[in-house]
């Protein structure tokens, strides 16, 4: 099947990739957004009392540690290789460490995939190993920080790398024509899905007590969910997608790991032929780390900044789920009528209003979270899905995967910079107002670098068609 096989061929292999987004975007939803933060921050709190609070019964010294951090402002840490963490950046330092092993390790998967051609098998093992991570947050209780911090690290990892290869099938199931329109439909219905599980998982959350569950056991349950559920749907585009025939290389698995580095530092050497690609990819590195540290960091910036219930936060996650499947639809077909690089550079204008807005939310208010969370809503898919497929169209084909494992760096699973960023915010002042505000600077640079991308140029350079509209 190539992209010259009829239309109704192609759109059998793009349903199936579709079913992708619908498995791993509730790693995103359940794990990331809502329920992994604010579960792992009381969690290193715990440790951080059982080490310096000992006399103190260890639910009133969860519910009062920030009061006791600021009396005794030598104590209140916890320990990570020897370093003190305080137990509200302990999140994001997991995270930044999350994305420093994917600059590391995402190029070399991608340079694998396309060396090998086996992107189906390295599909399903990237994503059955962060399915098996996810479902062990189960036994995340008590002082298990470490633990939690470790299976999130591997979850996340494998979660990228899946990523990875499943977006290096846009440009060999899709015509330059329909690429905006699948990639939009992509990150609709994994919004469908993620939202779908979240919404059984806030059933679970809301009547534990009813259940006989603790509320610690419903969040372990329901991260659990997550890796069940990323498990079973990965079998569909596994079944629907095939493997493309590749240069011959190397049969043996070292050989081949050998080759996939060789082709990685042609290809990062052959950027150099790619100005404006190169120039697309650090724009969309910066604005895209300031939406994926928002997004990682809602949930925790509602809880430790606004004291909004974890009941407000998951029906927030929830509702943002269902309208960004219409504002991805949405902003697909603002993008077919004024092209994508418009409709993204609008989307990022919105972006800098909400960072801004979100400083001076009060604290307890829910209705302005749920307004300012709708806004998300309606520009979080079509940033991402916009993005997505104006990258696919500045790549040179046969790398694929190489050129999408430099994009995944900063995609989905938060990014290094903006985590880096809020880890310092916080580790310095402990405001999460602060740290949301400081992502303002990624949407303003990320605005100014993307426009000055020439996008026909870039595709041309590429080696790529035109379309009539970008």
């Amino acid at each position: 099947m190539t992209l010259t096989a009829p239309p109704a061929a192609r759109r059998r292999e793009q349903r199936g990739w579709y079913f992708y987004d619908w498995a791993n975007s509730v790693f995103y939803t359940t794990i990331i957004s809502v329920f992994l933060g604010p579960y792992l921050i009381p969690v290193a709190k715990t440790a951080a009392c059982a080490k310096d609070f000992p006399t103190i019964p260890s639910d009133q010294c969860v519910s009062g540690f920030d009061k006791l951090v600021e009396t005794h402002p030598g104590l209140g840490y916890v320990d990570v290789l020897g370093a003190d963490i305080r137990p509200a950046a302990y999140f994001g330092l997991i995270t930044t460490v999350a994305v420093l092993l994917q600059i590391v390790f995402l190029p070399v998967v991608g340079a694998l995939a396309d060396h090998t051609g086996r992107k189906k098998e390295l599909l399903g093992g990237f994503a059955y190993l962060g399915a098996l991570a996810t479902m062990g947050l189960y036994f995340v209780a008590g002082d298990r920080y470490l633990l939690g911090g470790v299976l999130f690290i591997v979850a996340n990892l494998a979660y990228g790398s899946s990523v990875v290869v499943y977006d290096s099938f846009l440009p060999q199931i899709s015509t330059p024509e329909e690429r905006n329109g699948v990639s939009s439909r992509g990150w609709a219905i994994g919004y469908l899905g993620g939202g779908l599980l979240l919404a059984l998982n806030l059933v679970l959350y809301l009547n534990h007590e009813g259940l006989g569950l603790t509320e610690g056991m419903s969040v372990r349950i329901s991260m659990m969910s997550a890796g069940l559920w990323w498990a079973i749907f990965t079998i569909i585009p596994l079944l629907a997608l095939r493997n493309r025939p590749v240069a011959a290389h190397e049969t043996t698995a070292m050989r081949s790991v050998g080759g996939s580095f060789r082709q990685l530092w042609g290809t990062l050497r052959d950027l150099r032929r790619y100005p404006l690609t190169l120039l697309f990819l650090v724009a969309y590195l910066i604005y895209n780390d300031g939406v994926q540290t928002v997004i990682g960091n809602s949930a925790a910036f509602a809880s430790e900044a606004l004291k909004l219930s974890k009941t407000v936060q998951i029906s927030a996650i929830l509702m943002v789920q269902f309208v960004a499947f219409f504002g991805a639809l949405l902003m697909g077909w603002l993008a077919h009528r004024f092209g994508g690089k418009r409709t993204v550079l609008g989307s990022l204008v919105v972006w800098t209003a909400i960072v801004a807005v979100a400083y001076f939310l009060r604290e307890g208010a829910a209705v302005q979270f749920y307004l300012l969370a709708f806004a998300i809503a309606v520009v979080l898919g079509g940033t991402q899905a916009l993005s997505r497929s104006l990258y696919s169209q500045v790549i040179p084909r046969g790398k694929e995967a190489e050129y999408f494992s430099l994009q995944q760096i900063s995609d989905k699973g938060s990014a290094f910079i903006g985590s880096l960023t809020v880890f310092s915010a916080l580790q310095l002042t402990n405001s999460y107002r602060i740290a949301i505000i400081s992502m303002v600077v990624f949407f303003i640079v990320g605005f100014f670098l993307l426009a000055a991308v020439n996008f026909p140029k870039a595709i041309r350079a590429a080696g790529n068609e035109v379309p009539d509209r970008i």
